[in-house]
């Protein structure tokens, strides 16, 4: 990576998420950024620490599907985040235990975000050839990481419905049902709909 787009892709993330305070929209912007602006990857985005399941849970992210939770300490993501150290992988087919969320993915960069001692997730680059990533790249990567460490006070990640699951019968009926019949399904099964992520 040229000191050009580090530092483009430094001055970008800052003023994105400079004034907004909302999780979901700059992680959401940032992954956008790095899909955009860096060369030859197939994915980039957030895997979001889910205490109550001991699981990385996905988080917004650009390219393809991808895998929606992974175990703690399992392939590069968990692994990254059990020993909470940036993790550079050159092939991936390589590394014991490695997970294959899109088969087209050849190497991959790992970098975790923690804030005051609390494990808060991962940020994840895949790329579709080996020797991909540099010790610029993991540079960069840290640097997104800290933003979002120094802007918020804290991060949970938090899907509240009465189980602690996703209540996915609810997100699908949203998009069919008119709010007054999504209201009375939410009084019957007892969910009370709240953000995704707390500030």
């Amino acid at each position: 990576m040229s000191r050009t787009i580090k530092f483009m892709l430094n001055k970008q993330l800052d003023a994105i998420i400079k004034e907004e305070k909302n999780t979901i929209a700059n992680l959401s912007n940032a992954s956008a950024l790095l899909f955009d602006q860096l060369s030859n990857i197939n994915w980039a985005g957030f895997y979001l620490w889910d205490s109550e399941d001991d699981e990385l849970i996905l988080g917004p992210f650009q390219g393809k599907v991808a895998c929606i939770r992974i175990k703690h300490g399992e392939g590069v993501c968990g692994t990254a985040f059990k020993e909470q150290r940036s993790l550079i992988v050159d092939d991936v087919h390589l590394f014991p235990g490695h997970i294959t969320c899109d088969a087209e993915s050849q190497s991959e960069i790992v970098v975790p975000i923690t804030k005051n001692g609390k494990q808060i997730g991962i940020l994840d680059i895949d790329a579709p050839i080996k020797n991909r990533f540099s010790e610029e790249d993991r540079s960069i990567a840290r640097r997104i990481c800290s933003c979002f460490i120094t802007v918020y006070k804290y991060l949970n990640a938090l899907y509240t419905c009465q189980s602690q699951f996703i209540d996915y019968t609810l997100f699908s009926i949203c998009a069919l049902k008119p709010s007054s019949e999504l209201n009375n399904h939410q009084k019957k099964a007892g969910t009370v709909s709240q953000p995704f992520l707390q500030i």
